[in-house]
């Protein structure tokens, strides 16, 4: 009789697992309604479809905006949106860009917007400053990534979400740094020429061909297994870039199915060409400090490696009109 008993249920488990995989195989999941217990085989099928796999993200921005200037473009559509990479304790550096080149009302007839680009930071106090700061500036925003050198890719991604979510009618974006004096009359008047019609699909800055650097005392180290590659695409030097608005979506939507690099100018340069965006060169953008003289700071659009009180002192040169005697 046990014997009896043990034959039926091997057969039972042999009948319902060839219903099993009839179901799962032989008939089009499509078609398929039936109970729970069997809808994951039609999910799983689905999930092995060559175009899902495809478009799923590998990178999902899925941050969220701890601080935020959602309404920053509504009255006024911007000609320029200026997004500046900064961290916690530089305080003083964007309040001399608030002072300077950054602040928002130099240019009458032209609407620029300036934004600083943050992380959160390990020490509450720091977060409760910027949230201060942002209360009387509003011009902070700030996502929930840890605000560290290799997660500035992450800070410059949530400026093209921003630019692209927010802003999106805007004409040109820069990106830059919080140590960058920007000649805006050469970047507005000369380069960007308002009185022109807007470019699309456009990136300038300094234009950078090289290839990754394998010694790990580097700040620039990439590791072989991350980019295994000799040489990087062209890519313009973080220090300062300029694009047409319609390019941050571009390359914000690029990023969610672009493996993450901590460089961020490399990053943004492999989803250029993932694109068919060409960079172009422009030698008016230096990625190195530059000692100060009136006259050749008159020909360039961006300087590095400038201090609060250097950043005063060459806006005050430069609105002084003296750098025209030249």
């Amino acid at each position: 009789m046990a014997s009896k008993v043990s034959c039926l249920y091997v057969l039972t488990v042999v009948c319902w697992a060839s219903a099993l995989w009839y179901l799962s195989v032989t008939r089009p999941t499509s078609s398929y309604t039936g109970s729970k217990p069997f809808s994951h085989l039609t999910v799983a099928r689905k999930n092995l479809t060559f175009g899902n796999i495809r478009t799923r993200p590998i990178n999902p921005h899925s941050f969220e905006f701890l601080i935020n200037e959602p309404n920053k473009c509504e009255k006024n559509i911007p000609f320029l949106v200026i997004l500046i990479s900064t961290t916690h304790k530089e305080f003083d550096a964007r309040q001399a860009i608030r002072e300077t080149w950054g602040d928002e009302n130099s240019f009458k007839g032209i609407k620029i917007a300036t934004l600083f680009l943050l992380g959160k930071n390990a020490d509450p106090v720091l977060n409760q400053m910027v949230e201060q700061e942002s209360q009387i500036f509003h011009d902070i925003i700030v996502e929930d990534f840890i605000d560290s050198y290799h997660n500035l890719t992450l800070k410059t991604l949530m400026g093209m979400r921003w630019v692209a979510t927010f802003c999106s009618k805007a004409k040109y974006v820069m990106k830059t740094d919080s140590d960058i004096f920007v000649n805006m009359d050469n970047l507005i008047y000369k380069l960007l020429k308002p009185s022109t019609k807007p470019r699309r699909r456009y990136f300038t800055g300094y234009v950078i061909n090289g290839g990754p650097i394998r010694d790990v005392r580097s700040k620039w180290y990439m590791p072989r297994d991350l980019y295994p590659d000799s040489n990087y695409p062209p890519f313009c030097s973080g220090t300062g870039y300029i694009f047409s608005a319609d390019v941050a979506e571009l390359i914000y939507k690029t990023s969610l199915h672009t493996r993450l690099l901590h460089l961020e100018d490399v990053y943004v340069g492999l989803c250029l060409r993932k694109l068919g965006i060409h960079p172009f060169q422009n030698s008016g953008f230096n990625h190195w400090k530059m000692a100060y003289s009136l006259c050749r700071y008159r020909r360039v659009i961006t300087v590095h490696q400038i201090s609060p009180e250097e950043m005063h002192r060459i806006w005050n040169d430069m609105s002084s009109k003296k750098h025209l005697r030249c």
